[in-house]
Order: C-alpha cells, then structure tokens, then sequence
C-alpha cells in the first residue's frame, strides 16, 4: 500500500486548539509544514495532500456565522507557496494540490502546476475538482452551481486542454545552443488551437517542459459521473475509507469505466481517506477520540454536513426516506457523495431516518469518527491490512489526524507508518525520480 496524509484541515474544525496542536504557532505559518514535511519523508510517506476550497460555509441556514464562529472548513489558504517551502526541505516526497475545474482556467492551472513541478522536481500531483459548493460558486461570479453532469462535462475538457497544453513544448524542443544563441527548435513549439463547450485555448504553453512533463492527475468522484470521468484521466483516484461496501461498490463502478476506456484497472490505485487516531495504547487513543468529540455542537455540525454536500440539512423534513433525500440533493444539483451516499450504501434508498437519526448519522460523518481506526499502531495495522486486501490491493491510504497539527502526523509517522513497514505492508521505498515513477513502482 501507499501511504499520504492529507493535511487539508491541519486547523479548522477545533484541531488548532487541541493539546499538541500549533503550540507557539499558529496557521498558516510555513514552518509547521516543513517541519513536517521532513519528518513524513524521513519515514517514507509517498505525499502530502491539499484539499482546497475558496468559500465560507453557508449552506447551513443562509449564514457564514456558524462556520466562523466555530471555525469551520476555514480559513483555507491556497498552499502552493507553502508546498514550495516544503520541496525546500524535502527531496522525494511528493504533493497533491487541488485546483477547481468548475472555476479556474485551464491555461492558469496548467502554466501553475508546471512552475510547480520545476520547483519540486517533478513531485507534484493535481487533484481535479468538479465543485460543489454554492460559496465557493458565488466567489467566481455564479449565482448558482452548474448541474452536476455539466461539471464534470467541463472537467473533462478543463483536463484535455491542459495535457495538450504540456504537450505543446516537446520535451525536446530546448536545444540552449549557447554558440549560435539558439534556444528552442520552433518545429517543436506548437499552438493547440483548442476550441470547445467550454474553453477556447489557442496556446502553446509559454513554459519549458518540467520534469514529469504532466503532473500526476488525481480526482475524486464518487457518483457514476464522477466515477466516468476518473476512468478517463486519473492515475490515482481517491475514495471514502472506512465503509467496506461502498469502497466495493466504488472499486467495481471504477473497474468496469476503466475496461470500457481501454484502460488497465490493475494500474489505477484508490487511496482511501481515512482519520486514524494513534496512541501507544488503546487507552490513550480512545482518550485522544473523546478530546475530539467534545467539540462538536449542532451548528458546528449543520454548517459542516451542509457545505460538504451543498445542501441546507436544516430544510429537512421531520421523517424522510434516504432516498427521497438523495433526490432532494439530486435536484439542488448538489454532491450525493459522503454522508448520504454511505447511508444509502448502509441501509439502503427505502430506509426512513428522523431528522433526529439523521444528524446524530450526520455527528458521526462531521467528526470523522465514521471513517477513523483508533487503538495503537498494531491495531490499526491490522485494520488497514485487512481492509487494503478487501478492496483489491490497488492503492493505499490518504491519512488525517483530528487530534493536531503537528501531533497527530507525527503520531502516525513514529507509532503507526514504521509497523506497517515492519509488517511489509508498504510499497517499494522511494528510488524514482519523479513522483509518478514512485507512485507506481
């Protein structure tokens, strides 16, 4: 299995305020990043993952106050300036970055992420995004969301631009002739003349090529839609951990879009995003759990659930069926994945929850404590085994701490990732050049 964390909420959602978490500093200072850095790369974590998104929640009641006042999925920076300090410090550990198809231009994204993977060389990978969130919509000048299937339309060819914008420099058109002053042969420079629904591109891509040439395309969609489009570009795909018949479910619907675009599923890994709370006991881990669940209140949870999916759980009737929810979602052109879409894998469309058994469903998600293996490291070795050969041995795990920044990943690098490798759980140490040679060495 791969290993990465995923150090997209190292602040929000309490974390800043937990016994080992930011001590004599706070967000975002750079050097908490890079410190960490080194120590996952010093134990052989593959990457280091960023999630992003660029609204206030809002969803929940109209409002951006519960998300402020609790510090909910904010603030978030962009952090590809922190992953820049971090390549300073490290030399093979690799990043994710996520950038919005559904609001950026492909031509910005594209001449970005090859800056970036000169500067880390070659160790970055791009998480495509359809967005699904109405306060990140109303940031880009959209009074509402796209339909879901046009989203992910748009990122399809958001996509194909951007490989025929790294493409337009041939890896070896620089000649640098420092005799006769030449620098580049112009028959190797070549527009891509992209006209389409959605984005009309003349180019070439005003960068020399970097080292991986493209950087490693990851996406993460869980609906059939979402589930096409991975099969279409993605070299890693990221799904939710911790309920075994989604992930089946997930790895399956995947399996099959690959086979149908020609491609080998065997090639195509999930990291599956899971919350691990570590101790050198499993008394102290389950002490550590409690510390967070003590935060949580029910605005602070309806204001997370409602942001992630982009509907307002606060419109809920008093007794519902999941399915007419999922439909509910469906029509407000809103995600389905996450909480209602293991609720539904769960207990299936004509389950009827109460709003009361919904949100106390909706605690479990907000908290992450539905997706987190907690116990000492030979403990959540032994559930990360077992679940790593349920789901067909193709991938790894996106790991988060709900316990701190930098505690909880330094928890897991020192107790959890050195048992895995002692186990020989883990892939192949890191000897590529790039991060795609080492992901799928």
């Amino acid at each position: 299995m791969r290993i990465a964390f995923d150090l997209s909420f190292t602040h929000t959602e309490g974390r800043w305020a937990r016994p080992g978490s930011w001590e004599g500093r706070d967000f975002p200072d750079v050097r908490m990043f890079m410190e960490l850095a080194q120590t996952a790369e010093r134990v052989g974590v593959d990457m280091l993952f960023f999630g992003d998104g660029s609204g206030i929640p809002d969803t929940w009641r109209g409002s951006i106050e519960p998300a402020v006042e609790w510090g909910i999925q904010w603030p978030r920076q962009d952090m590809s300036p922190v992953i820049a300090a971090m390549s300073t410090v490290t030399s093979s550990i690799g990043f994710g970055l996520t950038y919005s198809s559904t609001f950026m231009h492909p031509f910005y994204v594209a001449r970005l992420l090859n800056s970036l993977d000169h500067v880390t060389n070659g160790r970055v990978a791009f998480n495509v995004v359809a967005s699904t969130r109405g306060a990140d919509a109303a940031n880009y000048g959209y009074d509402k969301l796209l339909d879901h299937d046009v989203r992910y339309e748009r990122m399809e060819e958001f996509v194909e631009v951007c490989q025929a914008l790294w493409a337009s420099v041939a890896p070896d058109a620089i000649v640098r002739d420092r005799a006769t002053g030449r620098f580049a042969d112009p028959s190797k420079v070549s527009p891509i003349n992209h006209r389409g629904k959605f984005f009309t591109v003349k180019g070439p891509l005003s960068a020399v090529p970097s080292p991986q040439i493209s950087p490693v395309l990851v996406q993460a969609g869980n609906s059939p839609r979402g589930i096409a489009a991975s099969a279409k570009f993605a070299e890693v795909v990221f799904g939710f951990g911790a309920n075994l018949k989604g992930q089946l479910r997930h790895r399956t619907l995947l399996d099959e879009a690959l086979v149908a675009e020609g491609r080998d599923p065997a090639k195509v890994g999930i990291l599956w995003a899971n919350q691990v709370i570590v101790g050198r006991t499993n008394a102290e881990a389950r002490a550590r759990r409690d510390e967070v669940l003590a935060f949580w209140d029910h605005e602070a949870v309806g204001a997370y659930l409602s942001h992630n999916t982009g509907y307002d759980y606060s419109t809920l009737p008093e007794k519902f069926a999941i399915g007419e929810l999922r439909d509910r979602i469906h029509a407000a052109q809103a995600s389905q994945a996450g909480l209602v879409s293991s609720l539904a894998a769960e207990l299936g469309d004509e389950h009827v929850l109460s709003r009361a058994e919904f949100f106390e469903h909706g605690w479990r998600s907000a908290t992450g404590i539905d997706h987190t293996v907690v116990g000492d490291a030979a403990t959540i070795a032994d559930a990360l085994q077992e679940n790593f050969a349920a789901t067909g041995s193709r991938g790894g795990y996106m790991l988060s701490s709900p316990t701190g920044m930098p505690s909880g990943f330094d928890d897991i690098a020192e107790l959890l990732v050195p048992e895995l490798r002692r186990r020989g759980a883990l892939g192949a140490p890191r000897s590529g050049r790039t991060l795609r040679e080492n992901l799928s060495a």
